[in-house]
This record gives C-alpha cells, sequence and structure tokens, in this order.
C-alpha cells in the first residue's frame, strides 16, 4: 500500500470530524507507519531537522518532526490529544505528573518504527532522540498545535513556566547543525 500525503491528511481531517477523540486518528497513523518506507518515498528521506507542518487547522495539525541525533525536548504538554507514528528511528518519551509547584517523573514509553501512541490531552512530557542519525515521526493534534496556549518545565527545577516555541525551533536548528542537520 503507497503512502498518499493527501489521502492521508483528507483520512484524518474525516476522522475527527466523525469523532474529535484521538481514536480512530491513531488507527490511520498505525496504517501509515506500518510501511516506513512507504512514508519516506512519498516525504521524501529527511535531510534537516525540524518541525514540518503538512496541515493546519482549529481541530487538527499535522506534522513531519525530525529529530536531531541526541536532541531531548525538554518537558512540555500540548492541552490536546496527540497521535505519534514513527517510521524512521525512535524516541524515548518521559511522562511526568504534577506535584505541587513541580512535576515527578510518572512513567516512560520507547516509541520505535511502526508504532503508533496516543497521548491525552493532559499528558506532560520528555521526548529524546537516543541515536547518534535522524528520527522522523508523523505527530497529529487535535488542535491547532501553533495556536494553543501551552507550558514547558524547566528541566532543572521542574517548575512551570510558559511555552516558548521560538527557542524550541532554536533549539531544533542547533541540535540539526551539531550533526550536519
Amino acid at each position: 500500500m503507497r503512502f498518499d500525503k493527501d489521502g492521508f491528511i483528507e483520512a484524518c481531517r474525516e476522522a475527527v470530524k466523525a469523532d474529535d477523540s484521538h481514536m480512530a486518528v491513531r488507527e490511520i497513523v498505525a496504517r501509515a507507519v506500518s510501511e516506513p518506507g512507504e512514508v519516506i518515498a512519498a516525504l521524501g528521506e529527511p535531510t534537516k531537522s525540524g518541525i514540518t507542518p503538512l496541515y493546519r487547522s482549529d481541530t487538527l495539525t499535522i506534522l513531519n518532526i525530525a529529530w536531531p541525533p541526541f536532541m531531548t525536548v525538554t518537558p512540555h504538554n500540548h492541552n490536546m490529544w496527540a497521535v505519534i507514528g514513527v517510521y524512521s528511528g525512535c524516541e524515548d518519551n518521559i511522562f511526568w505528573r504534577r506535584r505541587g509547584d513541580v512535576i515527578e517523573a510518572a512513567g516512560a514509553r520507547a516509541l520505535r518504527v511502526r508504532d503508533a501512541h496516543p497521548l491525552g490531552r493532559d499528558i506532560i512530557h520528555t521526548v529524546t532522540n537516543p541515536l547518534g542519525r535522524m528520527s522522523v515521526a508523523l505527530q497529529l493534534y487535535g488542535g491547532d498545535f501553533f495556536g494553543a496556549p501551552r507550558s514547558q518545565w524547566d528541566p532543572e527545577t521542574l517548575r512551570e513556566e510558559p511555552y516558548d516555541a521560538a527557542t524550541r525551533a532554536t533549539a531544533f536548528r542547533d541540535a540539526g547543525e551539531r550533526f550536519g542537520f
């Protein structure tokens, strides 16, 4: 089965119209990443790290995220459901829960090629690419990923602060440049 970007986007849009939870979208993402070579053939082999929007609306955002080697994104939330579908490399997630004014680790999940994992609206997580090469995932969000208010947590104090998109974009760029991506 060939991965068709436009067909994938339309199927996800229709799924969200029918049910605004992550359930139907997760199944679509699982089918897509079950054939990782087809996704790479359609979207291209990533040559640069970063976040590439494939679709954006008030109810759904679809991103193609290329994680540079060894990059860690500090604790953050999305304030909306998400589905992560890994089609090259892997990502390791640490899940956090609130404990008073800070957060504490509450679990972990390693995602590998062909995994499609849902995240609930209230999830706080840290993401790491543990590999010495690029990892790539389709990431879908149940809302406008770029427009929603979110939080991040200081990695040393574990205290909440406003999400800083500019700092996140710079971190992706700098991490990629260290490895020539």
